[in-house]
């Protein structure tokens, strides 16, 4: 699922994650991630990390959902948005084309599920975005619909330099393609799952040409480190 026309079929264990922003004098989440998510032995062992439920990750923090001053939404897909209700004090950034598909999605798009939202909305806790936005000073997010119409990356300033997380499923192979598929003249891999082909490959390329850390969405590897 996470590489357009390569190794389609070839079983590939991916986190899905909530990312906590540090140094801010604020409680910020980029997505919520799953309600329950699935822990067994093989799913632990073929991570290599510990699967945490989001009061379990919060914990880690000292924190709780109601902790949870600002969350920024990468998109709506049921995987990144299941504990929005618990977060009750925060404010959530989302860009206009994601509250417009999870209210009436296509389809092919199933993983739209607006159950998960209408709490939030309720409780009038959405801001609704339409271009890149600055939420504070140091975190961007950038509109890039690659994967879902409204999908939004965050760009965030760091000692390091600027860090990207991308609105968008993919993995590192995504930036990194293997040789037989630079061979083909392909510069990245886009999304496995898209709006459109020939635009999400662009998007990758400009966002590679944004940041100095890359942070494809689902990526393995982060699971196994504390912070990056």
């Amino acid at each position: 699922m996470m590489t357009y026309q390569f190794n389609y079929g070839k079983p590939f264990v991916i986190p899905i994650y909530s990312w906590y922003l540090e140094g801010s004098n604020k409680n910020i989440l980029i997505d919520t991630g799953e309600f329950m998510p699935l822990k067994s032995k093989d799913r632990v062992d073929a991570l290599g990390a510990k699967i945490y439920s989001f009061e379990e990750g919060l914990s880690k923090y000292n924190l709780t959902p109601e902790d949870i001053d600002i969350v920024i939404h990468t998109h709506l897909h049921n995987d990144h948005c299941e504990n929005d209700s618990k977060c009750k004090n925060a404010i959530f950034y989302v860009h206009e084309n994601e509250l417009k598909q999870i209210h009436n999605p296509h389809p092919l798009d199933y993983r739209y599920v607006e159950d998960f939202i209408l709490d939030i909305e309720e409780n009038k806790q959405i801001v609704s975005l339409k271009d890149d936005t600055d939420i504070m000073p140091g975190i961007k997010m950038i509109y890039t619909p690659a994967h879902s119409p409204g999908g939004m990356s965050v760009l965030i300033n760091t000692e390091k330099g600027k860090a990207l997380i991308t609105g968008f499923c993919v993995i590192d192979e995504n930036f990194n393609p293997p040789p037989q598929v630079l061979g083909m003249g392909m510069e990245v891999i886009p999304p496995g799952t898209l709006i459109n082909s020939y635009e999400a490959y662009d998007i990758l390329l400009k966002v590679k040409e944004m940041a100095d850390i890359i942070i494809p969405l689902h990526e393995p590897r982060f699971a196994k480190v504390e912070t990056i």
